[in-house]
C-alpha cells in the first residue's frame, strides 16, 4: 500500500505542466513590436515559472528518495520473511520467488524464474493436485488451502503447507491473473508428530503388554483355584457320576432321536423350554397336514419362524412360501397384492400382476398380521379359503389356487369381532388349528440358548471373538421381561457384541422395565412392606455399567476424547459419555 501511495504521488507531481516557452510557442507572433513593459510582464513570468519547476525538481526529488526508502523496506520484508513466497501464473510457471522460497527449494533464485513449479513437486500426486489448487483458486476470491510435497536440497522431501490467493492485473491493459502463495514449511513439526505418535504407541504397547502379563497371571490365579475347587467336588460325586453316565447310556438313542428336531433348532427355532416344547409338538401334528393354521402371540415370539417350520414340514415343502404382511401394504393396493390386477384395472395400472395367491398355488401363503387386514378384503379372503377361487381386481375370470394359508396376529381377535373391525364367520375359517407363542419371559430357560446363537451370528457378522458371558450378565438378561420378546434380546445382543471390549460380553443396556419372575409371581413381601434383599453377587445393569465406564477411565487416564480416548473404546460419542458420567455421578477425583 506505502509503494502505491508513492508511485501515484510521484504521477501527480512528474505530470508535465505547460511551461512558458510553451505558452509562448502558443501565442502567435504579433506584427508590432513588444513594448518595454510588455518584456518586463514576460520576464517575471519566466521567473515564476523557473520557480515553480525548481519546486517541482525538489518535490520530485524527495518522492523518489521515499520512494527508494519503501522499495528497499518492501524488498527486506519479502526476502528475509519467515515464510516462502511465490508468485505464479495460471499454468503455474514461477514469476516472482523471495529468497526464503529458493532456499526451500535448494535452487538460486534467478533459476526459478520463469520454470514450471511443477519440476520442484517430489511425487505424482503433488504434480495432480497442484494444477487443480491454482485453477481452484483461480475461479475462487477467498484463499485456498493444500499440502504438497517439494524436492529440497539433495533430494530431501520438504512437507509444506500452501495458502494461495488470486491477484488480478492492476490496469485495464494488464488484464492476466496471478496466484499468490504462501509457503511454510512443516517438516519438522511433522517429524515431532511422528516421534510422538511412535512415543506414544510404545507406551501404549508396554502398558498393554504389562497388562496381559498381570491377566495372565490373575488367570493362572484363578484356574489353580477352581482346579482345588473341581478337584475336591470330583471326591464328592464320584459315584452320582457313574450312576448318570448308567442311566444316560441306556437312553441315549431314544433322547437322541426325540430330541434332536426339536432341542435346540426346530427349523430356524431355537430353545427347549417346556413351552416351546409344547408349541413344536403342535407344529409337527399339522405340519403334513393341509390344515389353516392361525398363530397367535406377542410380537418378536417368532411367529414367521414357526410358520416356516410348517410349510418345510409339508408336503407342500418343494413350493414356496409367499409371505404377505398386511400391516406393511398399503390400504390401496392389499388387494392388487393379493389377488392381481389386470391391465387398465386402475389409474398407473399399465399392465398385468400377478397376485401373491397365484404365485403360492401348490405351496403356502404366510399372511402376517392378518388383524390388520381392511374390514372390506376380509370377505375376499373368506371365499378364497372357503371356494379356493378368485378374480383380479378389474377382471372378470375366476381363477382358481390351492394354498395352504397360515396366518398370524398379534392382536386378540375376539376382541376385534367384539369391536367390529373383524369378521366372525373368518376368524372361525382361520382358527382351525390355533398355536399360541408363548412370550420369551415363560420360557426364560431357552434365553442361554438364543444368546449363544445370536453372539454366534454377530461374532461372525462383526469380526468379533466374544466368547464368555458373565453369570449375573446372563442372570440378569433371564430376569428381564423382555416386551419385545426374542426380537428385542437380539437386538440387545447385537449392540453388547459392538460395545463391548475383549472376549466377555458386556450389556450396558438399562431395562427401566426390569421385573424379576419371582416379583411378579409373588409380591407378598411388598404388600408386607418388607424391602427387597438381593444376593450380594448380584448387580444391577446401570452398576454394570458404572464401573464399566470407570475402569475405562482409568485406563486411559481419563481421557474421553480422541484417537486412544475413552469414548473411541467405548464406541460411543464423547458427548454421549459425557451426558452418560453426569448422569452415573462419575467425577474424576
Amino acid at each position: 500500500m506505502g509503494i502505491d501511495k508513492d508511485k501515484s504521488r510521484l504521477n501527480a507531481i512528474y505530470k508535465p505542466r505547460p511551461t512558458a516557452q510553451h505558452r509562448i510557442s502558443a501565442v502567435p507572433v504579433p506584427s508590432p513590436p513588444l513594448t518595454k513593459e510588455e518584456m518586463q510582464r514576460l520576464v517575471q513570468q519566466l521567473e515564476i515559472h523557473q520557480i515553480e519547476l525548481e519546486t517541482q525538481n525538489e518535490e520530485l526529488r524527495q518522492a523518489r528518495e521515499e520512494l527508494e526508502v519503501s522499495l528497499n523496506n518492501y524488498s527486506e520484508l519479502y526476502d528475509f520473511a519467515p515464510l516462502g513466497y511465490f508468485t505464479f501464473d495460471i499454468n503455474g510457471v514461477i514469476r516472482q520467488v523471495n529468497l526464503t522460497g529458493a532456499q526451500l527449494l535448494g535452487v538460486a533464485r534467478h533459476l526459478l524464474v520463469d520454470t514450471p513449479f511443477t519440476r520442484y513437486l517430489a511425487d505424482a500426486q503433488g504434480r495432480e493436485l497442484f494444477p487443480r489448487h491454482l485453477a481452484s483458486v483461480a475461479q475462487n476470491s477467498t484463499p485456498q488451502q493444500c499440502q504438497i510435497r517439494l524436492k529440497g536440497k539433495d533430494d530431501s522431501i520438504v512437507f509444506t503447507q500452501f495458502r494461495s490467493v488470486r491477484v488480478d492485473g492492476s490496469s485495464k491493459k494488464d488484464g492476466h491473473v496471478r496466484i499468490f502463495c504462501s509457503v511454510v514449511d512443516d517438516t519438522i513439526a511433522r517429524r515431532l508428530k511422528e516421534d510422538l505418535q511412535k512415543s506414544h504407541d510404545s507406551l501404549e504397547s508396554t502398558v498393554s503388554s504389562r497388562t496381559g502379563e498381570l491377566a495372565g497371571a490373575n488367570k493362572l490365579l484363578a484356574r489353580e483355584i477352581e482346579e482345588r475347587k473341581k478337584t475336591e467336588e470330583s471326591l464328592q460325586e464320584a459315584y452320582s457320576v457313574i450312576e448318570r453316565l448308567k442311566d444316560r447310556l441306556q437312553a441315549e438313542n431314544i433322547y437322541l432321536q426325540q430330541e434332536a428336531a426339536r432341542q435346540y433348532n426346530f427349523g430356524e427355532i431355537i430353545g427347549q423350554s417346556e413351552a416351546l416344547a409344547q408349541v413344536m409338538a403342535r407344529v409337527e401334528q399339522v405340519a403334513p397336514m393341509n390344515a389353516t393354521v392361525l398363530l397367535q402371540g406377542e410380537t418378536g415370539t417368532g411367529k414367521g419362524m414357526v410358520a416356516r417350520a410348517i410349510h418345510n414340514g409339508s408336503v407342500r415343502r418343494k413350493r414356496p412360501m409367499i409371505t404377505v404382511n398386511c400391516t406393511a401394504l398399503p390400504v390401496t393396493l392389499v388387494e392388487s397384492e393379493l389377488f392381481g390386477r389386470e391391465k387398465g384395472a386402475f389409474t398407473g395400472a399399465f399392465a398385468r400382476q400377478i397376485g401373491r395367491f397365484e404365485l403360492a398355488d401348490g405351496g403356502t401363503i404366510f399372511l402376517d398380521e392378518i388383524g390388520d387386514m381392511p374390514l372390506e378384503l376380509q370377505s375376499k379372503l373368506l371365499r378364497v379359503i372357503q371356494d379356493g377361487e378368485f378374480e383380479r381386481l378389474g377382471g372378470n375370470q375366476t381363477i382358481k389356487t390351492d394354498v395352504r394359508i397360515i396366518a398370524a396376529t398379534n392382536r386378540n381377535l375376539e376382541q376385534e369381532i367384539r369391536t367390529g373391525r373383524f369378521r366372525e364367520d373368518l376368524y372361525y375359517r382361520l382358527n382351525v388349528f390355533p398355536i399360541l407363542m408363548p412370550p420369551l419371559r415363560q420360557r426364560s430357560e431357552d434365553i442361554p440358548l438364543l444368546v449363544d446363537f445370536f453372539l454366534a451370528k454377530f461374532n461372525k457378522k462383526n469380526g468379533r471373538e466374544i466368547t464368555t458371558v458373565p453369570k449375573e450378565t446372563m442372570r440378569a438378561l433371564q430376569q428381564y421381561q423382555w416386551p419385545g420378546n426374542v426380537r428385542e434380546l437380539e437386538s440387545v445382543i447385537e449392540r453388547a457384541v459392538i460395545t463391548s471390549q475383549g472376549s466377555t460380553l458386556q450389556v450396558l443396556d438399562r431395562f427401566d422395565s426390569f421385573r424379576s419372575k419371582e416379583d411378579a409371581a409373588d409380591k407378598s413381601w411388598q404388600e408386607a412392606g418388607e424391602e427387597r434383599k438381593w444376593p450380594e453377587d448380584i448387580k444391577a445393569l446401570v452398576d454394570l455399567e458404572r464401573d464399566h465406564i470407570l475402569s475405562v477411565l482409568l485406563k486411559t487416564g481419563w481421557r474421553i476424547e480422541g484417537g486412544s480416548g475413552a469414548a473411541v473404546i467405548l464406541g460411543i460419542n464423547a458427548s454421549t459419555l459425557r451426558a452418560r458420567m453426569r448422569k452415573l455421578g462419575i467425577v474424576r477425583k
